[in-house]
């Protein structure tokens, strides 16, 4: 019978392979260094080398590919701001982004959770089965317009295009020719302010 010493549990990578992935390590850690001074070539080779990386993480956790795209790019910028904080001695440049990838993909999932339970405090249409009904769809309306008229004009242009168009993200973004990061922040902020102002009406 053949000793367990004989032969290692599992097998180390051939000096070859291990040869190669040092070298891409080194090569990937000089990409950090140089994109942290500024350098942009440097930096767009390290965004090829790590976005596969970073989006397979992102989509894992989002499950979401739209999302987890928005998101990928949004790990991507934090990477190009921090690359100086990167140390080597605490991990390789893989692990350095999968991390990040990771925490910005969990605070994703949770500011949809957090937007979701938001929209669903909103007020919701009523049937209408009886005359009293319909005075108490009046005066709801006349609240919540009075609400929207608290808000800005580019929270409030949003947030009825999304929510009373019927329009998508990308779509109120479009329509009102404005970046989608800055509608999706004031969509948020115009329901936290909505919500705000009918729970204190």
């Amino acid at each position: 019978m053949t000793a367990m010493t004989d032969r290692p549990a599992c097998p180390l990578p051939e000096p070859g392979v291990r040869e190669e992935r040092a070298k891409e390590t080194a090569r990937l850690a000089q990409l950090v260094q140089r994109s942290a001074g500024g350098d942009r070539d440097a930096f767009s080779r390290l965004y090829d080398a790590l976005a596969p990386l970073v989006h397979g993480v992102c989509l894992r956790v989002v499950a979401d590919r739209s999302l987890a795209e928005e998101t990928s790019q949004e790990v991507m910028v934090q990477l190009w701001s921090q690359a100086g904080g990167y140390r080597a001695e605490l991990g390789s440049v893989f692990a350095w982004a999968a991390t990040l990838a990771h925490r910005r993909a969990v605070d994703t999932v949770r500011s949809e959770v957090s937007r979701r339970r938001r929209e669903a405090a909103l007020p919701q249409p009523m049937d209408l089965e009886a005359p009293e009904d319909g005075v108490l769809l009046e005066e709801e309306e006349r609240r919540v317009r009075g609400c929207l008229d608290t808000l800005t004009g580019l929270e409030r242009e949003s947030v009825v295009q999304a929510y009373y168009g019927g329009l998508s993200y990308p779509q109120v973004a479009e329509r009102l020719a404005t970046p989608l990061g800055t509608v999706k922040s004031r969509i948020r902020s115009g329901l936290a302010r909505l919500r705000g102002c009918l729970e204190a009406g």
